[in-house]
């Protein structure tokens, strides 16, 4: 827990530009869907550093800006990122745009109702109106937007 695979490196933000920090996963809660992800479930993607890009609402074609750090805390999967799509930007800085989720690939798992993720491959982060996870959500942002 807590080795980030995407170490912060912030760079200064553009006008119309929004960076937030928040959480697409929060640890040992049960989502809507009858999952629970559990601490450390990202370990083994996280250390494989692979690029993670940040969607809109999960559709592959849609990137709306960029990931610049992603960790496990003892919350949950932190993701810091900029958002670079004016729409998207101008949404999340009013606070309209707040749920956060992550596509993944199970690695391992147990039970049912609720079924445990342990170990997942974290595939994309997505800003999201509905999550599937109510506690999943930004809860930071800087605005550079005009």
């Amino acid at each position: 827990m807590g080795a980030a695979a995407h170490p912060p490196t912030p760079s200064r933000l553009r006008e119309g530009e929004v960076r937030f920090a928040g959480y697409a996963s929060v640890f040992d809660r049960v989502d809507r869907g009858g999952d629970v992800v559990r601490a450390g479930a990202f370990a083994a993607s996280l250390r494989e550093a692979r690029a993670v890009p940040l969607l809109w609402q999960h559709r592959p074609g849609a990137v709306i800006g960029a990931i610049e750090a992603l960790a496990e805390d003892a919350r949950g999967l932190r993701v810091v990122a900029r958002v670079t799509h004016p729409t998207a930007a101008r949404l999340v800085a009013r606070g309209a745009l707040t749920g956060l989720s992550f596509g993944y690939r199970v690695r391992a798992a147990r039970g049912a109702r609720p079924r445990e993720l342990l170990a997942l491959d974290l595939v994309e982060v997505s800003l999201v109106a509905m999550p599937m996870q109510p506690l999943a959500r930004v809860v930071g942002v800087e605005d550079r937007r005009s």
